[in-house]
C-alpha cells in the first residue's frame, strides 16, 4: 500500500511518516507544496531510520503527485489549510483513494488551548464537504502528540479514535493504524462523531501544560 502524507514535512507528517516507515512495509510518500522541501524531508527521515537499521521506502513529491500515486492520502496539514489542500489535489483522488484527516481546529489563550471547530461542525466534516463525493473520508490520529510520534526512541501505548461513514475505508484505516507498534485504533462511529473526537485534543494539550511531569500526553481507553 502507498501512503501519501500531504504536508508531510510538518510535525504530524514527520511523526506519521517515521512510524509508518519504521513499523510497516508500506511505501511512504512525502508531499509538499514545494517538492524540493519534500525531498529534503525525505533525506532527514531516511537518516533517522538508517540510524535504527531500517532501510525504508520513502519518496518526496509535490502534493498533487503524491496524492495521485497513493492508496491512502493523509492531510497532515494545519486545519486552516485542510479544505484548500483537498481542493488542490481533488482531481488526483477517486473512489479507490481513502482520504484521512487528523487536523483539529483550536484557539489558544493564556489559559490553554480550546476547541474551535469550523462551521461544518468539525475539521473532518469540513474535509468531507470539500472532497469529491466518491472519495471516502476518515478521521484518525487526532489525539496523538506529534513529538512522541516523531521520537522513535519512545515506545507507544496509546489509542487513536477513527470515524468514517464508509465501512470499508474505516476498516482499512483501523487496520493500518494498528500496524504502528503500540498504537491501538478504536472505532468511534460515523463522521457525525468527529467533533467529540477532535475536542479531546485541546484537553490533552492542557493536561500537559498544567502538569510538569507529563509531556506529549496521549489517551488510552480502558
Amino acid at each position: 500500500m502507498r501512503i501519501a502524507l500531504l504536508g508531510g514535512t510538518g510535525d504530524i507528517g514527520e511523526g506519521l511518516a517515521l512510524r509508518f516507515a519504521h513499523d510497516t512495509d508500506h511505501e511512504v510518500l512525502i508531499g509538499s507544496r514545494d517538492p524540493e522541501k519534500a525531498r529534503d524531508a525525505v533525506a532527514d527521515y531516511e537518516a533517522a531510520l538508517e540510524d535504527r537499521g531500517v532501510d525504508a521506502d520513502v519518496k518526496g513529491f509535490a502534493n498533487e503527485m503524491a496524492a495521485d500515486r497513493a492508496d491512502v492520502v493523509v492531510l497532515s496539514v494545519p486545519p486552516y489549510y485542510a479544505g484548500d489542500t483537498v481542493e488542490a489535489v481533488a482531481d488526483r483522488l477517486d473512489s479507490d483513494t481513502i482520504l484521512v484527516t487528523p487536523a483539529v481546529g483550536m484557539k489558544g489563550d493564556e489559559d490553554g488551548m480550546h476547541y474551535h471547530p469550523p462551521g461544518a461542525g468539525s475539521v473532518t466534516e469540513l474535509v468531507a464537504q470539500r472532497a469529491p463525493d466518491e472519495v471516502p473520508v476518515v478521521g484518525a490520529f487526532h489525539n496523538l502528540a506529534a513529538g512522541k510520534l516523531a521520537d522513535l526512541e519512545v515506545a507507544f501505548d496509546l489509542d487513536t479514535l477513527v470515524v468514517a461513514d464508509d465501512a470499508d475505508a474505516k476498516r482499512t484505516v483501523l487496520d493500518l493504524s494498528n500496524e504502528i507498534e503500540g498504537l491501538r485504533a478504536l472505532d468511534a462511529g460515523p463522521l457525525a462523531n468527529a467533533a467529540e473526537v477532535e475536542s479531546v485534543t485541546p484537553l490533552v494539550i492542557n493536561i500537559a501544560k498544567y502538569n510538569d511531569e507529563l509531556h506529549d500526553v496521549g489517551v488510552k481507553w480502558q
